[in-house]
């Protein structure tokens, strides 16, 4: 899932932005600049109705940086957490249960229109969605800088609606594709079964394997695993355990991406969870790249590939890892 920004009709930053996206990534890891504050329009052009069509439990509330010090102060007048707690205890668990009753019910059908090519989203949405398709965009130059596809067997990790596997089987892979949400799996073996049509020359792409499972229990051996915006549902202390096992299930690769922590970005996530909104049901958290590097040299592997993806209301650490 996307993580997402997004502002209150009555704040707006005043300097202009521009997206950000890296349209490369270097074989040797680097630094890239982290954007300022995301590019927020005017009211004329993001509504009150724009940005609540939006929120939910990935988005955070996006304030100049004098009214983040401000709104700061108050967080501890506030239980983010308590109210966390009861969402889960309606539903019977914790995190895990929260987020696949969130992704098989009203969530699905949000980002089943964020992830789409409906018109029916409104502005903050369809940024969200450039943001997204961006990833998708770069993860397949990532995949692609090794040569062919055809062949190469690649578990996809919380698929979603298919947005990676249906590329990746046009590529020619053999995709095992996977989501916590029975929901967004059938909508991605619906959307593989329109799309993988036979080419030109007869042939037609191998239909992934799709399957209902969250990410403890995926299994087997691949070429390749990808998991793309799903850490964010994972605090730190289990993330860990979940890049060590998606690592083990990769023979050459593990791509993720994840909302990168700074100082910054996490103020803003919390002053989000000041508005809790009727559809805020899933926790959002962020993660730094020195946690994700140390989780992975853990169990023997390093970064080689890395970039930030922002556009005005996304943003996302994309990385390749490769054994050490």
């Amino acid at each position: 899932m996307a993580f997402s920004s997004s502002l209150w009709s009555s704040l707006i930053v005043p300097n202009p932005n521009r997206a950000t996206i890296s349209p490369r990534f270097s074989h040797k890891p680097h630094k890239l600049p982290l954007s300022p504050a995301f590019a927020i329009p005017p009211l004329s052009t993001a509504t009150a109705a724009d940005v609540s069509g939006a929120i939910d439990g990935t988005t955070v509330a996006v304030v100049s940086g004098g009214f983040v010090a401000a709104l700061a102060a108050v967080l501890s007048l506030t239980d983010p957490e308590r109210r966390r707690q009861l969402q889960a205890e309606e539903v019977g668990g914790g995190d895990k249960e929260v987020v696949r009753e969130y992704f098989n019910n009203s969530g699905f059908q949000r980002w089943k229109k964020i992830y789409g090519d409906t018109d029916e989203v409104n502005r903050v949405q369809r940024d969200i969605r450039l943001g997204h398709s961006k990833t998708v965009e770069n993860t397949l130059s990532m995949l692609k800088d090794e040569g062919s596809l055809q062949g190469v067997t690649v578990c996809d990790a919380g698929c979603g609606t298919g947005s990676l596997s249906i590329p990746l089987a046009k590529e020619g892979a053999v995709v095992f594709a996977s989501d916590i949400s029975a929901a967004m799996v059938a909508e991605a073996e619906k959307q593989a079964k329109e799309q993988l049509v036979a080419s030109e020359n007869g042939s037609t792409p191998v239909l992934p394997k799709f399957a209902v499972k969250d990410l403890e229990s995926l299994d087997g051996k691949y070429d390749t695993v990808v998991c793309l915006d799903v850490l964010i549902h994972y605090p730190q202390s289990k993330a860990d355990g979940m890049i060590g096992h998606l690592a083990s299930l990769a023979n050459n690769r593990l791509i993720l991406s994840f909302a990168p922590k700074t100082f910054y970005y996490d103020i803003l996530k919390r002053i989000g969870e000041l508005f809790p909104g009727p559809s805020k049901a899933t926790r959002a958290y962020l993660h730094s790249e020195a946690d994700v590097e140390r989780a992975l040299k853990k169990v023997g592997w390093t970064i080689r590939k890395k970039g930030l993806i922002t556009t005005q209301f996304y943003f996302a650490r994309l990385i390749e890892a490769v054994p050490m």
